[in-house]
Protein backbone atom coordinates (compact mmCIF):
# COMPACT_ATOMS: atom_id res chain seq x y z
CA UNK A 1 0.00 0.00 0.00
CA UNK A 2 1.16 3.50 -0.86
CA UNK A 3 0.15 7.05 0.07
CA UNK A 4 0.60 8.87 -3.23
CA UNK A 5 3.29 11.09 -1.71
CA UNK A 6 6.12 10.82 -4.22
CA UNK A 7 9.54 10.24 -2.66
CA UNK A 8 11.66 10.75 -5.76
CA UNK A 9 11.61 10.79 -9.50
CA UNK A 10 13.63 8.49 -11.67
CA UNK A 11 14.47 8.15 -15.33
CA UNK A 12 13.83 5.04 -17.39
CA UNK A 13 17.25 3.80 -18.54
CA UNK A 14 16.01 0.96 -20.69
CA UNK A 15 12.97 -1.13 -21.54
CA UNK A 16 13.74 -4.65 -22.75
CA UNK A 17 11.10 -6.97 -24.20
CA UNK A 18 10.97 -10.40 -22.58
CA UNK A 19 8.86 -13.50 -23.13
CA UNK A 20 6.87 -12.58 -20.01
CA UNK A 21 6.36 -8.87 -20.75
CA UNK A 22 9.25 -6.47 -20.37
CA UNK A 23 11.98 -5.47 -17.98
CA UNK A 24 12.24 -1.81 -17.09
CA UNK A 25 15.42 -0.30 -15.69
CA UNK A 26 15.06 2.93 -13.72
CA UNK A 27 17.86 5.22 -12.57
CA UNK A 28 17.12 6.79 -9.17
CA UNK A 29 18.77 8.00 -6.00
CA UNK A 30 16.41 5.63 -4.08
CA UNK A 31 18.44 2.63 -5.31
CA UNK A 32 20.55 2.40 -2.15
CA UNK A 33 17.39 2.01 -0.05
CA UNK A 34 15.93 -0.83 -2.14
CA UNK A 35 16.44 -4.58 -2.02
CA UNK A 36 15.46 -7.37 -4.39
CA UNK A 37 11.82 -8.26 -3.78
CA UNK A 38 10.82 -4.81 -2.55
CA UNK A 39 7.65 -3.23 -3.88
CA UNK A 40 7.93 0.17 -5.52
CA UNK A 41 5.32 2.29 -7.27
CA UNK A 42 6.51 3.52 -10.67
CA UNK A 43 4.12 6.17 -11.99
CA UNK A 44 1.51 4.64 -9.73
CA UNK A 45 2.10 1.03 -10.81
CA UNK A 46 3.14 -1.38 -8.06
CA UNK A 47 6.19 -3.31 -9.29
CA UNK A 48 8.66 -5.68 -7.64
CA UNK A 49 12.38 -4.88 -7.65
CA UNK A 50 14.12 -7.80 -9.36
CA UNK A 51 17.66 -6.41 -9.42
CA UNK A 52 19.44 -3.37 -8.05
CA UNK A 53 22.60 -1.45 -8.88
CA UNK A 54 24.10 1.53 -7.05
CA UNK A 55 22.34 3.84 -9.51
CA UNK A 56 18.98 2.16 -10.07
CA UNK A 57 16.79 -0.92 -10.16
CA UNK A 58 15.06 -3.28 -12.57
CA UNK A 59 11.51 -4.66 -12.46
CA UNK A 60 9.52 -7.05 -14.63
CA UNK A 61 6.34 -5.60 -16.12
CA UNK A 62 3.71 -8.23 -16.95
CA UNK A 63 1.85 -8.27 -20.29
CA UNK A 64 -1.39 -7.20 -18.56
CA UNK A 65 0.32 -4.25 -16.86
CA UNK A 66 1.82 -3.23 -20.21
CA UNK A 67 -1.69 -3.26 -21.72
CA UNK A 68 -3.53 -1.31 -19.02
CA UNK A 69 -0.95 1.29 -17.92
CA UNK A 70 1.36 3.83 -19.52
CA UNK A 71 4.37 1.59 -18.79
CA UNK A 72 3.69 -0.10 -22.12
CA UNK A 73 4.70 3.18 -23.78
CA UNK A 74 7.69 3.96 -21.57
CA UNK A 75 10.95 4.57 -23.42
CA UNK A 76 14.47 5.40 -22.37
CA UNK A 77 14.53 8.91 -20.94
CA UNK A 78 10.96 8.85 -19.58
CA UNK A 79 10.81 10.60 -16.19
CA UNK A 80 8.77 8.63 -13.61
CA UNK A 81 7.39 9.14 -10.10
CA UNK A 82 8.61 6.72 -7.43
CA UNK A 83 7.28 5.77 -4.01
CA UNK A 84 8.16 2.96 -1.63
CA UNK A 85 5.31 1.28 0.28
CA UNK A 86 3.84 2.77 3.44
CA UNK A 87 5.42 1.44 6.63
CA UNK A 88 2.98 0.26 9.29
CA UNK A 89 4.25 2.90 11.68
CA UNK A 90 4.33 5.59 8.98
CA UNK A 91 2.05 8.57 8.53
CA UNK A 92 -0.67 8.54 5.92
CA UNK A 93 -0.27 12.00 4.41
CA UNK A 94 -1.94 11.34 1.06
CA UNK A 95 -4.65 8.70 0.67
CA UNK A 96 -4.74 4.91 0.32
CA UNK A 97 -3.13 4.10 -3.03
CA UNK A 98 -2.79 0.45 -3.97
CA UNK A 99 -0.66 0.78 -7.08
CA UNK A 100 -3.38 -1.03 -9.05
CA UNK A 101 -4.11 1.28 -11.97
CA UNK A 102 -7.78 1.51 -12.98
CA UNK A 103 -7.14 2.96 -16.41
CA UNK A 104 -5.19 5.39 -18.54
CA UNK A 105 -6.40 8.97 -18.71
CA UNK A 106 -5.42 11.68 -21.18
CA UNK A 107 -4.01 15.09 -20.32
CA UNK A 108 -6.33 17.73 -21.78
CA UNK A 109 -4.46 20.83 -20.64
CA UNK A 110 -1.86 22.19 -18.24
CA UNK A 111 -2.07 25.88 -17.42
CA UNK A 112 -0.15 28.04 -14.92
CA UNK A 113 -2.07 29.97 -12.26
CA UNK A 114 0.45 32.07 -10.33
CA UNK A 115 2.93 29.61 -8.82
CA UNK A 116 0.42 26.76 -9.18
CA UNK A 117 -0.82 24.84 -12.21
CA UNK A 118 -4.19 23.56 -13.38
CA UNK A 119 -4.14 20.01 -14.69
CA UNK A 120 -7.18 18.81 -16.66
CA UNK A 121 -7.41 15.07 -17.32
CA UNK A 122 -10.02 13.03 -19.16
CA UNK A 123 -10.36 9.69 -17.37
CA UNK A 124 -11.91 6.57 -18.90
CA UNK A 125 -15.71 6.94 -18.77
CA UNK A 126 -16.23 3.81 -16.70
CA UNK A 127 -14.27 5.44 -13.85
CA UNK A 128 -16.42 8.59 -13.67
CA UNK A 129 -18.80 7.02 -11.14
CA UNK A 130 -15.95 6.66 -8.64
CA UNK A 131 -15.01 10.35 -8.72
CA UNK A 132 -16.38 13.12 -6.52
CA UNK A 133 -15.51 16.82 -6.25
CA UNK A 134 -12.92 17.34 -3.49
CA UNK A 135 -12.29 13.59 -3.51
CA UNK A 136 -8.97 11.82 -3.93
CA UNK A 137 -7.46 10.54 -7.15
CA UNK A 138 -3.99 9.23 -7.99
CA UNK A 139 -2.52 10.49 -11.26
CA UNK A 140 0.77 8.75 -12.14
CA UNK A 141 0.89 7.67 -8.50
CA UNK A 142 0.48 11.18 -7.05
CA UNK A 143 -2.25 11.66 -4.44
CA UNK A 144 -4.27 14.63 -5.68
CA UNK A 145 -7.57 16.33 -4.86
CA UNK A 146 -10.23 16.79 -7.52
CA UNK A 147 -10.99 20.53 -7.59
CA UNK A 148 -13.75 20.24 -10.19
CA UNK A 149 -15.50 17.43 -12.02
CA UNK A 150 -17.34 17.50 -15.34
CA UNK A 151 -18.38 13.97 -16.31
CA UNK A 152 -15.15 12.08 -16.87
CA UNK A 153 -13.03 15.24 -16.93
CA UNK A 154 -11.22 16.11 -13.71
CA UNK A 155 -9.60 19.43 -12.87
CA UNK A 156 -6.81 19.43 -10.33
CA UNK A 157 -4.73 22.30 -9.00
CA UNK A 158 -1.09 21.43 -8.51
CA UNK A 159 0.86 23.27 -5.81
CA UNK A 160 4.47 24.34 -6.50
CA UNK A 161 6.05 21.65 -4.27
CA UNK A 162 4.22 18.84 -6.06
CA UNK A 163 5.01 20.36 -9.45
CA UNK A 164 8.74 20.56 -8.73
CA UNK A 165 9.09 17.21 -6.91
CA UNK A 166 7.24 14.96 -9.37
CA UNK A 167 7.34 14.19 -13.08
CA UNK A 168 4.23 16.31 -13.80
CA UNK A 169 6.37 18.94 -15.51
CA UNK A 170 7.26 16.35 -18.17
CA UNK A 171 3.62 15.98 -19.27
CA UNK A 172 2.02 17.66 -22.26
CA UNK A 173 -1.56 17.73 -23.61
CA UNK A 174 -2.40 14.39 -25.20
CA UNK A 175 -0.08 12.38 -22.94
CA UNK A 176 -1.44 9.33 -21.14
CA UNK A 177 -1.43 9.14 -17.34
CA UNK A 178 -2.13 6.27 -14.98
CA UNK A 179 -5.35 6.79 -13.02
CA UNK A 180 -6.27 5.08 -9.77
CA UNK A 181 -9.55 6.06 -8.17
CA UNK A 182 -10.09 6.02 -4.42
CA UNK A 183 -10.22 2.41 -3.19
CA UNK A 184 -12.75 3.23 -0.45
CA UNK A 185 -15.12 4.70 -3.05
CA UNK A 186 -14.77 1.56 -5.18
CA UNK A 187 -15.72 -0.69 -2.26
CA UNK A 188 -18.68 1.50 -1.33
CA UNK A 189 -19.90 1.51 -4.94
CA UNK A 190 -19.56 -2.27 -5.14
CA UNK A 191 -21.53 -2.79 -1.92
CA UNK A 192 -24.24 -0.36 -3.02
CA UNK A 193 -24.69 -2.33 -6.28
CA UNK A 194 -25.42 -5.58 -4.42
Amino acid sequence: MFTGLIEATGVVDAVKAEATGSRVQVATNLAAELADGDSIAVNGVCLTVTARTPSGFSATVSPETLRVTTLGRAVSGTRVNLERPLKHEGRLGGHFVLGHVDGVGRVISIAPDGDCYWLDVEVPGELAGYLIPKGSIAIDGISLTIAALDGARVRIQIVPFTWSHTALGSLAPGDGVNVETDVIGKYVARLMNR
